[in-house]
């Protein structure tokens, strides 16, 4: 299985997890990132490979080529979880090189949202799209952070949803922190 391509496009090692299982599911992982951030392979039998590209967000083109020179083939996995600013022109300059249908799993932060969206559209929307909101406090209690594991697990199950080609769909963990009135 080590021809099949995924591409994960985040910060240094927000989505080191992720890319770790889909190594160990024998995927070739492409991760272009600043700064390196190596992939801990503890499995033995491990037959996919994690493959560190630099990244510049904003110079998307270049980074389409390097992410290009990288891929054996199409991608047949896309995980996303780029600032606002950058999303746009790097999803754009990367969706031809991704598999026709390939799924997409789109990471985005709620306060990056304008207040009054209550679903916002995947940006390539050729590609059934796991979309994952996280905010800034946990559901459980308004008072606690979320925390990363929880961003990290609803990240492994949007994967997991993608892989098992379920339909585009939206994901919430977490919320906005409350306004205060004084």
């Amino acid at each position: 299985m080590a021809d099949r391509n995924a591409l994960l496009m985040a910060g240094s090692g927000m989505l080191s997890e992720p890319a770790a299982r889909l190594v160990a599911q024998g995927w070739r992982v492409v991760l272009p990132c600043r700064r390196y951030h190596p992939i801990p392979v503890t499995e033995t039998e491990t037959t996919g490979k994690a493959i560190w590209t630099r990244a510049d967000w904003d110079r998307p083109v270049e980074l389409a080529a390097t992410v290009r020179a990288a891929l054996t083939g199409p991608a047949e996995l896309l995980v996303s979880w780029l600032h606002e600013s950058y999303r746009r022109s790097v999803l754009t300059a990367v969706e031809p090189m991704l598999a026709p249908g390939a799924p997409v799993v789109e990471v985005r932060p709620l306060a990056e949202l304008a207040h009054g969206i209550a679903e916002p559209e995947p940006l390539l929307g050729d590609h059934p799209t796991q979309q994952v909101l996280f905010g800034e406090v946990s559901e459980r209690d308004t008072a606690r952070a979320l925390g990363s594991r929880e961003v990290i697990d609803a990240v492994l199950a949007a994967v997991e949803r993608a892989l098992l080609g379920k339909p585009s769909s939206l994901h919430q963990v977490g919320g906005r922190r409350p306004a205060h009135r004084y």
